[in-house]
């Protein structure tokens, strides 16, 4: 994994040719990758393999959700494959996590396992219609506590919560935050979003950008204008 560039971008296209012609050309100005669910449904495991090949870091961003037996046994298929990180839903509580957690490490070289806590598409009134009381940044710290209680080694979160759940949890969680827009950059359908300078200077650990690069004019420039205004800070004095 990729320490010195936090940038993983997000590549949100079933194609696996577009998807490596792209890494291939923003290799030099990202620190990793983010395959989801298109991209893995479209693709299967020899697709995960073949961004693995390419020698970038790769988030696999299956966000797990099972019972805990079927989430053993979906992480033990996807652990060979080669992903620096892949994620579960904290929602799915400690036992599947610690299930999670232990078939991934059952393999050399075991991939990170995070957690996603709430949605970066969520608000609180989409919470309570889900009959979740309190906010999202206090779901957020709940469920950051519980994954790293379960052995996991941290979490996806939406920028506003980093300072929370690095106070609750310590600087050696890992924190992965989506939700990152350059200034001027549009929301998507993001709702809890931030600069990525401001997000690393909280204590992110790895940006996900997706659409910012990838649906830019030029997608190089862009990672490369982003990557040159994260150079200057000293991450290891941010907190």
């Amino acid at each position: 994994m990729s320490s010195s560039n936090p940038i993983y971008v997000a590549l949100d296209t079933p194609s696996l040719a577009q998807a490596s012609a792209l890494v291939m050309s923003l290799k030099p100005f990202i620190g990793g990758i983010k395959v989801g669910l298109e991209f893995v449904s479209a693709n299967g495991p020899a697709g995960v393999r073949a961004m693995v090949a390419t020698g970038v870091p790769v988030f696999l961003d299956v966000k797990l959700h099972d019972i805990p037996n079927t989430v053993s046994g979906a992480m033990k298929a996807l652990a060979p494959l080669g992903a620096a990180i892949v994620n579960v839903h904290a929602s799915g509580g400690a036992v599947m996590m610690r299930a999670a957690a232990d078939a991934a490490r059952s393999v050399p070289n075991a991939s990170k396992v995070i957690a996603v806590t709430v949605l970066t598409s969520l608000e609180a009134q989409d919470l309570a219609t889900m009959g979740i009381a309190g906010t999202p940044l206090e779901q957020v710290v709940r469920l950051a506590r519980l994954t790293k209680e379960s052995g996991l080694d941290g979490v996806v979160c939406s920028p506003h919560e980093i300072a929370a759940v690095r106070a609750a949890c310590g600087r050696d969680f890992l924190i992965v935050t989506p939700g990152v827009r350059p200034l001027l950059g549009a929301s998507d359908d993001q709702k809890r979003i931030m600069t990525p300078k401001r997000a690393l200077e909280l204590g992110a650990d790895y940006l996900v950008i997706g659409r910012p690069i990838t649906m830019a004019a030029d997608p190089v420039q862009a990672a490369k204008q982003i990557a040159a205004e994260l150079a200057p800070l000293d991450r290891r004095n941010l907190i």
